[in-house]
C-alpha cells in the first residue's frame, strides 16, 4: 500500500507511485499474472500517435465544485479545455435540477515574457481579481508545462493568498509532461482537495461517499434501503460538503482506478472504510461488491436478501438476452477499470470478447488491496481475454487491430474512438454513463443497448461506404505493435 503524504504539496505521478504502465501486447491473463507477481514491466513506444494531459483531467474534476473556480496557471491555449467542461457542468445541473450556472475557470494566460521573467504576479494579480468578481468559498490553482518548467513558485502564491484572501487558495500540479497516464491529474486534483480542503471529522454521519464523476445517481435506493444517505463527490459538490468526506460511513468509487486515491486517502488519514471489492459489474461482480458494502456498513443479512430478491428477478431475462448475443463477437477501447468492468459484463452476457484496447495498466491501487483489481476479477470468474492490449489511445494501432480481427460490434467509452468504428463499418456502442450497466439492472440496460446497436448495423455500413481513412494498406498489413518495444505477440492477428 502506497503511504498517502498530505505535507507533499504533489502527488507522485502513477508510474512512480504504482507502477503503472501504457505500454502491454498479450492476454489479460498476462498481464495479471505479472502484476500479481510483481513483474510488470512498461513496453515503451517508437511512435506515439497521442497523448492525454493530466492537466485538463484535473481540471475536469475541480472545474465542477459549484462554488469554487479554478486559475489555470497556463498559456491561454491550455484554456481549450474550458469549453467542454462548462458544457458537461451545465448538463449536470439540469440533470440535477440544481441551479443553472455557468463554470468559473480564468487563464493567467502567460505569455513568451512570462516564461522569461517569471509568471508569479500575473498569477497573484489574476486570482485577486477572479475572487473580487465571482466571490468563491476556495479557489484551485492548476499548473500546466509551462508554469512548471520556469519552476513558478505556486505554493508560495498559494499559501500567501490564502491568507490574504481568508479562504483556501490550493496548489494543484498537474503540468503535462510528469506522466504518460492521464488519470495522475485526477490523483492530483484529489491530492489538492484532501490536502486542503477536507477537515478531521466532527462526528460521523450515516453518508456514504460517492466518486461518482458524472453518472447518473443509481445508488440513493440502495443506500436508503440499508439506512444510509448518498453523497456523490467531487462534480457539484460544495466546498463545505467536501470539508465533511471525512465524516462519512464509507466510501464508494464507480471506477477503482479514478476514484481509488481518495478513497485511499479518506481511509488512511480518517478511518472512512473504502469498499474493496470487484466493481459491481456483471452478476458475480455485483454480488461481491454488495456482500463486500452490507460488511462494511453492517448490513450483511439485509444485504443477503437483496441479492437473492434480485437473482430471482434478474437471471431469468438475463438468460433470454444471452441467447440473443450469443456468438456475437465484441472488440473494447476504453480506461482501466471501467474497461475491465465492460468486460466483465460483455461476458457475463455471453458475447465472444476479441480483445481489448485499455489506456493503462495499475498493478496495484493505493489502497494497495487485490481484491479492488477488476481485471483479476475478470480473468478469474470469466476466463483469459486473448489480444489485450494496454495503449494511451494510439488510434493507429485500434484501427490496425479492427481491420484485422473484424468484430461485429465495438464498444468505447471515449467519443474520440469510435469514429473509427464506424469508419470500419463495424457498429459502435459509445457508453457515456459509467454507471449505465452497473449492477443487476445495469446487465440488462447494457444487453438492450447492445441489440438497439446491432440492429443499426445498415447505418454503418452505408457510412463506410462514404468515409476515408488516413491509414494506408501498408500500415493495415503490419504488425499492430511494430512501434512497440520489447512486447511479444503470443497470438496472430
Amino acid at each position: 500500500m502506497s503511504k498517502i503524504n498530505i505535507k507533499a504539496a504533489s502527488v507522485q505521478p502513477r508510474e512512480a507511485r504504482i507502477g503503472s504502465i501504457t505500454g502491454f501486447a498479450g492476454t489479460a491473463g498476462e498481464l495479471v499474472g505479472c502484476s500479481r507477481e510483481g513483474q510488470l514491466q512498461d513496453n515503451p513506444r517508437s511512435f506515439s500517435q497521442c497523448m492525454g494531459c493530466a492537466s485538463g483531467h484535473a481540471l475536469c474534476q475541480l472545474a465542477m465544485i459549484r462554488d469554487a473556480i479554478v486559475v489555470n496557471h497556463a498559456p491561454v491555449g491550455c484554456a481549450g479545455d474550458f469549453f467542454s467542461y462548462n458544457f458537461v457542468y451545465r448538463v449536470g445541473q439540469m440533470e440535477r435540477s440544481l441551479p443553472p450556472s455557468s463554470g468559473r475557470y480564468f487563464s493567467t494566460n502567460l505569455t513568451e515574457h512570462d516564461t522569461i521573467f517569471g509568471g508569479i504576479e500575473k498569477l497573484e494579480e489574476t486570482v485577486r481579481e477572479a475572487v473580487r468578481r465571482v466571490g468563491p468559498n476556495a479557489v484551485f490553482i492548476t499548473t500546466s508545462c509551462a508554469s512548471g518548467i520556469i519552476g513558478d513558485d505556486v505554493e508560495g502564491a498559494a499559501d500567501r493568498l490564502t491568507e490574504e484572501l481568508g479562504i483556501p487558495v490550493v496548489g494543484c500540479y498537474c503540468e503535462g509532461f510528469k506522466s504518460k497516464i492521464w488519470t495522475t491529474g485526477f490523483d492530483s486534483a484529489y491530492h489538492a482537495i484532501v490536502r486542503r480542503i477536507v477537515k478531521p471529522p466532527r462526528e460521523k454521519t450515516n453518508k456514504v461517499n460517492i466518486i461518482n464523476f458524472w453518472g447518473a445517481h443509481i445508488f440513493d435506493g440502495l443506500l436508503q434501503e440499508l439506512g444510509y444517505e448518498a453523497e456523490y463527490v467531487v462534480p457539484f459538490s460544495t466546498v463545505a460538503q467536501l470539508e465533511r468526506l471525512s465524516e462519512a460511513a464509507a466510501t464508494i468509487q464507480v471506477c477503482q482506478t479514478l476514484g481509488n486515491y481518495l478513497g485511499a486517502a479518506l481511509e488512511q488519514l480518517y478511518g472512512v472504510p473504502e469498499i474493496k471489492s470487484p466493481q459491481g459489474y456483471g452478476i458475480a461482480g455485483t454480488d461481491a461488491w454488495l456482500r463486500e458494502t452490507g460488511r462494511v456498513l453492517d448490513r450483511r443479512e439485509q444485504v443477503e436478501g437483496i441479492i437473492a430478491r434480485e437473482h430471482e428477478r434478474v437471471l431469468p431475462q438475463l438468460e433470454q438476452y444471452r441467447k440473443k448475443l450469443q456468438g456475437t463477437r465484441v472488440y473494447v477501447t476504453a480506461g482501466a477499470a471501467h474497461g475491465h468492468a465492460l468486460l466483465a459484463v460483455l461476458r457475463e452476457l455471453g458475447l465472444e470478447v476479441q480483445g481489448a484496447a485499455i489506456f493503462h495498466h495499475d498493478p496495484v491501487y493505493d489502497n494497495g488491496d487485490q481484491r479492488s483489481d477488476m481485471l483479476g476479477h475478470v480473468v478469474d470468474t470469466y476466463g483469459d481475454v486473448p489480444r489485450f492490449n494496454v495503449c494511451n489511445k494510439q488510434a493507429y494501432e485500434l484501427v490496425n487491430i479492427l481491420s484485422k480481427t473484424k468484430p461485429d460490434l465495438l464498444i468505447s467509452r471515449h467519443g474520440g474512438m469510435t469514429i473509427w468504428g464506424a469508419k470500419l463499418g463495424i457498429p459502435t456502442l459509445l457508453i457515456g454513463d459509467e454507471q449505465f450497466s452497473f449492477g443487476y439492472d445495469g446487465v440488462l440496460r447494457f444487453a438492450e443497448r447492445l441489440l438497439e446497436t446491432l440492429d443499426k448495423r445498415e447505418f454503418v455500413t452505408n457510412l463506410a461506404k462514404h468515409s476515408t481513412m488516413p491509414y494506408t494498406r501498408w500500415w493495415l498489413e503490419q504488425d499492430p505493435f511494430s512501434f512497440l518495444g520489447g512486447s511479444t505477440h503470443v497470438e496472430a492477428y
